[in-house]
């Protein structure tokens, strides 16, 4: 663990730097467009070019950051509808593992997801976002697992390093962490009751951003920038 140049800790870990650098854009410390030096952030993290530049690759592929040949790393600006567009189609996709997982589950699945459903829950009790985000991912992959779609899992792999960042912020609204324990809830005892139509609907219903969610999702965004440009 080491200091950064605002006396906050970081570790040299290469996914904690991602996601260190993944906030820096989302809360607008590093605006659309800006180009992602790797000597200047080695520097602020205290760590080697090494790190920093796998961590920005990993961001290229959730498409935070495009990368170019002999120009480097820049900040990409995802847009509002975009940004539906992908909820949408994950909703679409990860309902239909809920679906399978209903059929499929055996009673040893069925545990598993119990205990993936605790390990929400004791993140939940934890307060941290991320913390719960991780185990939230989890929990989503241990029913795409028991859906029994190879390539189902890997297109949603896909979708979600592009959703990864969003989904993550998402859950640092207030009162959203809860909301998502008890969705997860709903879908446990939809697989383990074997109802398929209600697991995809209440998946679905978990992880499509509509209305008043994809709204605060926008304007914390907006915000974040403009505070950032002040």
């Amino acid at each position: 663990m080491r200091k950064d140049t605002k006396g906050d800790m970081v570790t040299t870990d290469t996914p904690n730097l991602r996601d260190a650098i993944e906030d820096r854009i989302l809360t607008g410390a590093l605006r659309p467009g800006a180009r992602l030096d790797e000597v200047s952030l080695a520097q602020e993290f205290g760590v080697s070019r090494t790190p920093i530049r796998q961590a920005l690759f990993q961001l290229a592929a959730t498409g935070l950051v495009e990368q170019f040949p002999r120009r480097g790393a820049f900040v990409v600006d995802t847009g509002p509808a975009r940004l539906r567009e992908m909820f949408e189609v994950m909703a679409e996709l990860e309902a239909l593992c809920a679906r399978n997982a209903a059929r499929r589950a055996s009673q040893a699945d069925l545990q598993t997801l119990e205990e993936c459903h605790e390990a929400c829950r004791i993140a939940a009790d934890s307060g941290d976002s991320d913390t719960y985000y991780y185990a939230n991912e989890a929990f989503h992959d241990a029913i795409r697992v028991i859906g029994g779609n190879g390539f189902l899992h890997q297109e949603i792999g896909r979708l979600q390093k592009r959703l990864q960042a969003f989904r993550r912020l998402q859950l640092r609204a207030r009162a959203r962490i809860g909301a998502s324990l008890r969705e997860h809830a709903a879908i446990l005892a939809a697989i383990g009751a074997g109802q398929s139509a209600e697991a995809a609907d209440a998946m679905r219903s978990h992880v499509a951003i509509q209305n008043e969610q994809f709204t605060d999702l926008i304007a914390t965004l907006q915000r974040n920038k403009s505070s950032s440009a002040a």
